[in-house]
């Protein structure tokens, strides 16, 4: 009899498990798809000049600047009120974080080719794909390796920051190498999180939809940034 429930508890556990990871991963190439194609429809010389240039071209408009940094707000508001706020806004602000993430990438269309583009993304497909199934089935726990990343993490951030006024090439250069491994580590982290999140038994239908939300974003935000790291 007890042979019977464990079974039927497995098999329960690995069908709420598989429907939550659906929802992540739907959430994450579904934000991807909108930010390419905003990225592919603004990457022009001719967009950029009319609005992200003043009027009379002598420097960056506000609206660079808010399509530049809006995505960090909305990323934290989405990460951090999550459980105050109903399904839809949140539906709603990742949609909104989607849009603007695609303008703020569009400036690569202009830098870099269509085949190194092309290449960077089916490295990074890789990659991210290897970490996600590394920390989905390893049984080490992350818990320490994920909060030095962590810690990486804020420090390439400031880094990035000083950059924007520093202008160095090799800080730039460094902060792509690190980038990578700081990404990549993160990414097997989080999934194994997920996992955790997902084989949960306490959690209502709404909550598992708004987590599975929030996962989505988390791996949009690595795969993208491992993206970037990768190209540059």
């Amino acid at each position: 009899m007890n042979n019977i429930l464990d079974q039927q508890h497995e098999g329960y556990t690995r069908e709420i498990t598989r429907d939550f990871f659906k929802n992540v991963y739907a959430y994450m190439f579904g934000a991807l798809a909108v930010s390419g194609i905003i990225a592919y429809m603004a990457g022009t010389p001719e967009f950029f000049v009319k609005y992200f240039l003043k009027e009379d071209l002598s420097g960056i408009s506000p609206l660079f600047y808010v399509v530049a940094f809006a995505p960090l707000g909305l990323g934290l508001v989405i990460q951090m009120a999550y459980q105050r706020l109903s399904l839809g806004v949140l539906l709603f602000l990742y949609l909104l974080y989607s849009v603007l993430m695609g303008l703020s990438l569009s400036s690569i269309m202009m830098v870099y080719s269509g085949s190194e583009i092309a290449l960077t993304l089916f490295v990074t497909a890789g990659a991210f794909g290897g970490m996600a199934i590394l920390g989905y089935t390893t049984k080490v726990d992350l818990t320490k390796f994920g909060s030095l990343m962590y810690m990486a993490f804020i420090g390439i951030f400031i880094a990035g920051i000083a950059n924007i006024f520093l202008e160095s090439d090799g800080l730039s250069f460094w902060i792509s190498i690190i980038g990578v491994f700081v990404f990549t580590g993160l990414t097997a982290y989080y999934m194994q999180k997920l996992k955790d999140v997902a084989q949960s038994n306490q959690l209502s239908e709404l909550d598992r939809n708004k987590m599975a939300l929030v996962g989505g974003l988390m791996l949009y935000i690595l795969f993208v940034n491992l993206f970037l790291s990768l190209l540059r």
